[in-house]
Protein backbone atom coordinates (compact mmCIF):
# COMPACT_ATOMS: atom_id res chain seq x y z
CA UNK A 1 0.00 0.00 0.00
CA UNK A 2 1.64 3.18 -1.29
CA UNK A 3 0.55 6.11 1.19
CA UNK A 4 2.03 9.17 -1.20
CA UNK A 5 5.56 9.85 0.50
CA UNK A 6 6.38 11.00 3.93
CA UNK A 7 3.46 13.54 4.07
CA UNK A 8 0.76 11.46 2.61
CA UNK A 9 1.42 8.90 5.42
CA UNK A 10 0.91 11.68 8.21
CA UNK A 11 -2.31 12.80 6.35
CA UNK A 12 -3.89 9.32 6.39
CA UNK A 13 -2.15 6.18 7.26
CA UNK A 14 -4.38 4.19 4.97
CA UNK A 15 -4.69 6.38 2.25
CA UNK A 16 -3.74 4.86 -0.87
CA UNK A 17 -2.11 6.36 -4.09
CA UNK A 18 -5.14 6.11 -6.77
CA UNK A 19 -2.98 7.86 -9.68
CA UNK A 20 -1.02 11.05 -10.72
CA UNK A 21 -2.64 13.73 -12.84
CA UNK A 22 -0.46 17.05 -13.92
CA UNK A 23 -1.00 20.19 -12.85
CA UNK A 24 0.72 23.47 -14.17
CA UNK A 25 3.00 23.83 -11.18
CA UNK A 26 1.58 26.80 -9.90
CA UNK A 27 4.83 27.85 -7.55
CA UNK A 28 7.10 28.33 -11.10
CA UNK A 29 4.80 31.62 -11.97
CA UNK A 30 6.08 33.90 -10.04
CA UNK A 31 8.92 35.15 -12.98
CA UNK A 32 6.74 34.73 -15.71
CA UNK A 33 3.72 36.95 -13.96
CA UNK A 34 6.62 39.62 -12.89
CA UNK A 35 7.76 39.36 -16.89
CA UNK A 36 4.31 39.86 -18.06
CA UNK A 37 3.40 42.88 -15.29
CA UNK A 38 6.22 44.65 -16.68
CA UNK A 39 5.50 44.21 -20.05
CA UNK A 40 2.13 45.70 -19.39
CA UNK A 41 3.15 48.45 -17.35
CA UNK A 42 5.72 49.60 -20.03
CA UNK A 43 3.35 49.22 -23.26
CA UNK A 44 0.84 50.79 -20.84
CA UNK A 45 3.14 53.94 -19.68
CA UNK A 46 5.58 54.17 -22.72
CA UNK A 47 3.68 57.66 -23.85
CA UNK A 48 3.74 59.25 -19.97
CA UNK A 49 6.64 61.73 -19.97
CA UNK A 50 9.39 61.43 -17.50
CA UNK A 51 9.25 62.25 -13.97
CA UNK A 52 11.59 62.68 -11.23
CA UNK A 53 10.35 60.82 -7.81
CA UNK A 54 11.73 61.84 -4.73
CA UNK A 55 10.43 58.35 -2.70
CA UNK A 56 6.69 59.44 -2.31
CA UNK A 57 4.50 56.96 -4.44
CA UNK A 58 2.31 58.60 -7.10
CA UNK A 59 -1.28 57.36 -7.03
CA UNK A 60 -1.47 57.55 -10.60
CA UNK A 61 1.41 55.55 -10.99
CA UNK A 62 0.71 53.10 -8.04
CA UNK A 63 -2.96 52.46 -9.69
CA UNK A 64 -1.26 51.59 -13.21
CA UNK A 65 0.92 49.21 -11.49
CA UNK A 66 -1.94 47.10 -9.50
CA UNK A 67 -4.01 47.42 -13.47
CA UNK A 68 -0.96 45.85 -14.77
CA UNK A 69 -0.81 43.17 -12.29
CA UNK A 70 -4.55 43.00 -12.77
CA UNK A 71 -3.96 42.07 -17.04
CA UNK A 72 -0.67 39.80 -16.11
CA UNK A 73 -3.30 37.32 -13.79
CA UNK A 74 -6.35 37.33 -16.17
CA UNK A 75 -3.82 36.57 -19.15
CA UNK A 76 -1.98 33.76 -17.22
CA UNK A 77 -5.08 32.51 -15.59
CA UNK A 78 -6.64 31.82 -19.15
CA UNK A 79 -3.01 30.34 -20.67
CA UNK A 80 -2.11 28.33 -17.69
CA UNK A 81 -6.03 27.16 -18.12
CA UNK A 82 -6.66 27.19 -22.03
CA UNK A 83 -3.39 25.62 -22.94
CA UNK A 84 -1.61 24.08 -19.87
CA UNK A 85 1.50 22.59 -21.61
CA UNK A 86 2.96 26.06 -22.23
CA UNK A 87 4.13 25.96 -18.77
CA UNK A 88 5.99 23.61 -16.12
CA UNK A 89 3.69 21.08 -14.58
CA UNK A 90 4.06 18.40 -12.16
CA UNK A 91 2.54 15.21 -11.53
CA UNK A 92 -0.15 15.61 -8.15
CA UNK A 93 -1.28 12.40 -6.11
CA UNK A 94 -4.99 11.73 -5.89
CA UNK A 95 -5.82 9.31 -3.27
CA UNK A 96 -8.32 6.14 -3.01
CA UNK A 97 -11.24 7.07 -0.41
CA UNK A 98 -11.23 4.46 2.16
CA UNK A 99 -13.17 3.18 4.83
CA UNK A 100 -11.76 5.66 7.60
CA UNK A 101 -12.51 8.41 4.57
CA UNK A 102 -16.17 7.86 5.01
CA UNK A 103 -18.38 9.36 7.95
CA UNK A 104 -19.64 7.22 10.11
Amino acid sequence: MDSGGPLGSLWNPGSRVGGYRREVDAQKLGPALLIASSLVLAIRTAPWKPTHSDGLANVEWQKEVEHSVRIAKVVLSHLTSQHPDLFKSKDVAWYVATDDDSPK
